[in-house]
């Protein structure tokens, strides 16, 4: 893949930036700004060369036509704040407002496009609708770089059809995301630990089945757990519960024995009354949650084999988390989770945050963020390279 250096001198040239800023909101408030915090690095590379940047971003998921809660003007304040320099927001994605707002830009300055999904074309199945997008976007730019890891797995006009139309390279960000996770799937370091957690066994299908292949253990937490409790034999209350994936999980826990794949279990629970952040709540052994209640995080020596299975690994991938950690009273696992790779970090092993709600929790959580060897941007992203798919964002760079 080229990189920016590679595009040569851009001074006064437009340069069009994928990225990622899809944050969460409370209204119009940013309640976690890491995507638009990780996205500074390679606009203010672009911005001391002397290019005009034009950046094209989505927010939510809107129907292919404006809609006011997902417009980027949050994000363009608060991308301003960090590069300390106006960002201009354009009122549209490819019309009169883009393309005077993009005229008008000075070189070293910035460009924000209106949420690139509310032209239905972003996302279109169709490849000349995309293709055609594209070329409205290549009127905009005179080159292209992609540095929104969170949609590289996307096959999108602003992600993959307009690298066709323009010279094209990885972004900062990209390439940082890329060779991170290639130390997870290629002469990876043993022992190789995955912690895989969040609400669904369903989600995570693809990276189980290729992980069994390359780990040495997978520790499963979360509401995935339970699925893979019952496919043992276990009953598992109200808890989150894949009923139609518990064959499946049989299928791989017996392909785990037969690789010598060491898979942990939660050995303990806190089980609750119901879901709320209030709910009273107790601890007991995962073998005998009882029929009323719901498992909501892992127990206290459940954290403590995580944590032993941890601290001797050399590389270390972490996808979802351990319990409900936005309630504080089940955020003990996912709390102790993290503190573990730290430490485990301390030790020499290069761990890897796999984005999306393990990547919030460390935030929430107040851990230091430097203390991880690399938090990736994009949860689905980082997965299905786990997976080893083949990202249409990254292979159109390649080609």
């Amino acid at each position: 893949m080229k990189t920016i250096d590679d595009l040569g001198d851009l001074r006064g040239k437009r340069v069009l930036v994928r990225c990622d800023l899809n944050v969460p909101l409370d209204g119009t408030t940013i309640t976690d700004d890491g995507r638009v915090r990780a996205a500074v690095p390679t606009l203010k590379k672009l911005i001391d060369a002397g290019a005009k940047v034009v950046v094209a971003a989505h927010l939510g998921r809107p129907k292919g036509a404006p809609e006011a809660k997902y417009s980027l003007a949050p994000v363009a304040a608060r991308l301003g704040e960090l590069l300390g320099a106006d960002v201009h927001l354009a009122a549209d994605t490819i019309g009169e407002s883009a393309t005077a707002t993009v005229g008008a830009l000075a070189d070293g300055q910035v460009a924000l496009l209106e949420n690139i999904r509310f032209d239905p074309r972003e996302t279109s199945k169709d490849d000349a609708a995309r293709a055609a997008l594209a070329d409205d976007l290549a009127t905009l730019a005179d080159f292209y770089v992609s540095d929104g890891f969170g949609v590289v797995h996307r096959k999108q006009a602003s992600v993959y059809d307009i690298a066709l139309k323009l010279p094209s390279a990885v972004g900062g960000l990209v390439l940082k995301e890329v060779e991170a996770l290639r130390k997870a799937t290629e002469n990876t370091e043993r022992p190789y630990v995955v912690v895989l957690g969040g609400s669904k066994v369903s989600d995570k299908l693809g990276v189980i089945a290729n992980l069994l292949g390359k780990a040495d253990r997978l520790l499963i937490g979360g509401g995935m757990a339970y699925t893979f409790l019952a496919a043992q034999g276990y009953t598992v209350g109200k808890s989150l519960l894949e009923q139609d994936q518990v064959e499946t999980v049989k299928g791989y826990l017996a392909l785990a024995a037969e690789r010598g794949v060491e898979i942990v279990l939660p050995s303990d629970t806190v089980v609750a009354d119901g879901f709320a952040p209030d709910s009273p709540h107790d601890v007991v052994p995962s073998t005998q949650i009882p029929d009323e209640r719901m498992g909501l995080d892992i127990g206290p020596d459940s954290i403590a084999l995580f944590r032993s299975k941890l601290l001797d690994a050399k590389t270390i991938v972490w996808n979802g988390p351990m319990g409900v950690f936005e309630f504080e009273a089940f955020s003990a696992g996912t709390r102790g989770l993290a503190q573990a790779m730290v430490d485990a970090g301390e030790q020499g092993a290069f761990s890897i945050v796999g984005g999306g709600d393990s990547a919030a929790a460390v935030r929430l959580l107040g851990f230091d963020e430097s203390k991880f060897g690399h938090i990736s941007t994009g949860g689905g992203a980082s997965l299905e390279f786990l997976e080893g798919k083949t990202l249409p964002g990254i292979a159109v760079l390649d080609a």
